[in-house]
């Protein structure tokens, strides 16, 4: 993470929508999070303002939310942040910026699904809607949705690390979940429509389902297998099973155990971003370490299934 030279305060927010959007520059405004890419700014009680600041990739990503999401968003069943405006860079703010619908509910990191059957149906509802054929010209992802075989080295090292620092009891129980999938046939499938980050700080919950799904930075065309880790990642235990029976149409072996692949990936990422946070190392997030734990759990206790 590189933090952006400017300090980002409400004050600067306020100008620049005053310089590009000024019928929104009067509604309240104030912090609603710092993320991995982006701050987001919460503005009145309908929208929010996310400017990059920790990333030099942000750029690119709001501009990609920008120009496909409005169109994906009318056909999937959970709310998600709509691009509403963009802001150009300016000599005010050199980077772009967007304004989007505000979505409500808290981060699944920090308050997770509680009620099984409803959260596992309502995801797979969502992925169903999201994973259709994409256009040609739609982006490709940054390691997301291509072959898994390609982060062979990203899992090696993960695992090393991770191992290197106590946070991973059994790691030849992790290493053969992993080589399981890695194993299983690529897809040979027609590019599907991916978010490609959905860990639990991108997912929202209320009443102990989910409620929204943010953060599209990382929407993509690819295979499906890489947003089928989710369940994996964001359910209780026991409930993957019912995911996959909700979700249209029924994955294949090969998908299923490429997606367990996908899920210690993001699992190894998160836990390695948790212990940061644990010690306060920069780009670190506490709250990422314990579901990214009890995602190696579940894969480790249905291997072989």
């Amino acid at each position: 993470m590189t933090h952006t030279e400017i300090e980002i305060t409400a004050e600067l927010v306020r100008d620049l929508l005053r310089d590009q959007h000024p019928d929104l520059a009067d509604q309240p405004l104030k912090l609603g999070a710092r993320g991995w890419d982006n701050q987001l700014w919460r503005l009145g009680d309908d929208l929010a303002v996310r400017l990059p600041w920790a990333t030099q990739s942000a750029d690119e990503l709001l501009r990609k939310e920008h120009a496909w999401l409005p169109a994906l968003a009318p056909h999937l069943p959970l709310p998600v942040p709509v691009p509403q405006r963009l802001g150009e860079p300016s000599e005010r703010f050199p980077r772009p910026w967007i304004v989007t619908t505000w979505v409500p509910g808290e981060p699944a990191d920090r308050a997770p699904a509680t009620r099984p059957e409803v959260a596992a149906d309502t995801l797979a509802a969502f992925l169903t809607a999201l994973h259709r054929p994409a256009p040609d010209g739609a982006p490709a992802g940054r390691g997301r949705g291509g072959p898994l075989a390609d982060h062979a080295d990203g899992f090696a090292g993960g695992l090393a690390s991770a191992t290197e620092l106590g946070l991973i009891p059994d790691p030849d129980a992790v290493r053969a979940v992993w080589e399981d999938a890695a194993a299983a046939p690529d897809w040979a499938g027609p590019a599907l429509w991916l978010h490609g980050d959905l860990h639990p700080a991108n997912v929202l919950t209320a009443d102990g389902t989910f409620c929204g799904v943010i953060d599209f930075g990382d929407l993509c065309a690819g295979d499906p297998a890489c947003d089928l880790a989710a369940p994996w990642v964001l359910l209780p235990d026991g409930t993957a099973d019912r995911f996959y029976e909700a979700y249209r149409p029924t994955p294949d072996a090969a998908t299923l155990r490429r997606a367990r692949g996908w899920a210690v990936l993001r699992a190894l990422s998160c836990i390695l971003i948790g212990d940061a946070g644990v010690h306060g190392r920069p780009g670190g997030k506490p709250t990422w370490g314990p579901p990214a734990h009890a995602t190696l759990r579940r894969l480790i206790a249905t291997a072989g299934r």
